[in-house]
């Protein structure tokens, strides 16, 4: 009977059978997880996956962004576009309003003193920038469809400048 009892007893015990393996039973339980919960998260983050939604914002900024990293090829030998139509498409935001101290479309007063310069001076205002105007060249329309877009705003302010027809027409180097 006392060794059925003896043998009862020992099987209780446990594993711990010293205060220190009790330290060490609890440290182990405590910064092992904690080593795998910083592994995990380390894992996870440095791992090359694109969060959902990301990809669409990293597209929508590189269509931002896009102008500047392209280069653009134009048509040399397309028809030149009216004078009217670049007004249109490049002019009329700020000389419609008048916005950043712009002269009006066709008002008179405003564009007498410009147009007495003479087209050379004003062409070369629009296609390099002048004041709150930045340049003009560059963009969708050549130098000389810039021109055009001079003489239509300022013909309709009373000046009487000829229509440039084509890129010999004008010279905008000199200065």
């Amino acid at each position: 009977m006392s060794e059925n009892s003896h043998d009862h007893h020992e099987a209780h015990t446990g594993p711990v059978k010293t205060p220190m393996q009790m330290l060490l039973l609890s440290f182990a339980s405590f910064i092992i997880p904690v080593f795998i919960i910083i592994g995990l998260v380390f894992y996870v983050t440095s791992a090359n996956k694109t969060a959902p939604g990301s990809s669409d914002i990293e597209k929508s900024v590189a269509q931002r962004i896009q102008k500047v990293g392209t280069i653009e090829v134009r048509d040399a030998n397309r028809p030149l576009k009216s004078g009217e139509d670049v007004y249109k498409a490049q002019c009329a935001a700020c000389h419609t309003s008048g916005a950043a101290g712009a002269p009006k479309f066709a008002d008179v007063a405003a564009w007498s003193p410009r147009i007495k310069q003479g087209l050379e001076s004003l062409v070369t205002s629009a296609i390099k920038g002048k004041g709150a105007m930045g340049a003009q060249s560059g963009g969708d329309f050549n130098d000389v469809e810039i021109a055009r877009a001079v003489v239509y705003i300022t013909n309709n302010a009373g000046a009487k400048f000829d229509v440039p027809a084509a890129a010999t027409a004008l010279n905008t180097e000199k200065k």
